[in-house]
């Protein structure tokens, strides 16, 4: 603590993390150093075999190539924090280091939804326009929408860490989490904080609540179109492109909207942890299997690698 105008203001702050699990520092750190391992693997794989593979030169893998790498930077930005908190014990965060934290976090979670989108909006064309698809998601059009998305959502993120971090933090430097994340930051925040609560909610609303409505209308579209084929075969073949997108979409988007979305009166430190520790680590560890082992065309490619290597 530092002490400024006859108050204080905080220079440091401790992540509680585990801490109330005294008995499980280890098991947690083992089982948190397997799944670290298993998401870089997993997702290398997948950036590989995307890559290396002359039958998975598409939009759709070219767009799964950039979730992957954008899995292993997002936990990256939280999951060796987290080893190292359990590694040592010492839980302390210096303040430029917690904004930081904060400031990736945001702004992967951000590309995150808008590549989410894209690739829902590259499933659309695939299905709804067949014969223009090939124009319509050419080269040039998969940079742009990948590149929108890695820094559609960089300014507002940086303004909205900017803009929690300018308070001033006098009422306890102790985080009950496990990073740096808006709803436990602002709970240490003095005075009034409803104007930052209120753009909290506003950018969630435009980086959350905006892709997800863009999904919802792209799987309407594509639901629609698939019921009006002929055959049986036919429609399981073009639900079984997009199945594997439309899990993870879920799996996301649901846990993300229910921390940052739903009322403050709702907001306990326990539910806040729990859910955030499912889209920041279990989440990215089962996408590489849910696109892996419901994708013929990835397991095809994985086999022919496998055998290379082997031979």
């Amino acid at each position: 603590m530092r002490a400024e105008d006859n108050g204080s203001t905080i220079t440091q702050f401790v992540l509680l993390g585990f801490s109330d699990l005294p008995n499980l520092q280890g098991l947690l750190f083992g089982v948190f150093s397997i799944i670290y391992v298993i998401i870089l693997i997993g997702n290398s794989l997948i950036i590989i075999i995307t890559r290396l593979d002359a039958a998975l030169q598409k939009p759709m893998y070219f767009f799964l190539a950039n979730f992957s790498s954008l899995e292993i930077c997002y936990v990256s930005v939280t999951l060796p924090r987290i080893l190292v908190n359990l590694w040592t014990q010492d839980r302390s965060i210096s303040w430029l280091g917690c904004a930081t934290q904060m400031c990736f976090f945001l702004m992967l979670g951000a590309t995150e939804c808008f590549l989410l989108a894209v690739m829902a909006y590259d499933r659309y064309v695939a299905i709804c326009n067949p014969l223009h698809y090939p124009l319509i998601m050419n080269h040039k059009m998969c940079i742009q929408l990948a590149v929108g998305s890695w820094i559609g959502g960089v300014p507002g993120q940086i303004g909205q860490t900017w803009q929690i971090f300018s308070l001033h933090f006098c009422n306890s430097n102790q985080i009950n989490h496990f990073f740096c994340d808006i709803p436990p930051i602002l709970k240490l925040a003095c005075g009034d904080t409803v104007v930052h609560e209120i753009a909290v909610y506003v950018l969630a609303v435009l980086f959350v609540a905006v892709p997800f409505l863009l999904i919802l209308a792209s799987y309407s579209k594509i639901i629609s179109t698939i019921l009006r084929l002929p055959t049986a075969r036919g429609r399981a073949k073009a639900f079984s492109t997009c199945s594997s997108h439309l899990i993870v979409v879920l799996l996301f988007f649901g846990s993300a909207t229910i921390t940052y979305l739903r009322p403050k009166s709702n907001h306990s430190a326990g539910t806040d942890k729990m859910f955030s520790l499912f889209y920041t680590i279990v989440t990215p560890m089962f996408n590489p299997m849910i696109y892996s082992l419901r994708n013929k065309d990835v397991i095809a490619a994985l086999r022919r690698l496998l055998l290379k290597k082997i031979v």
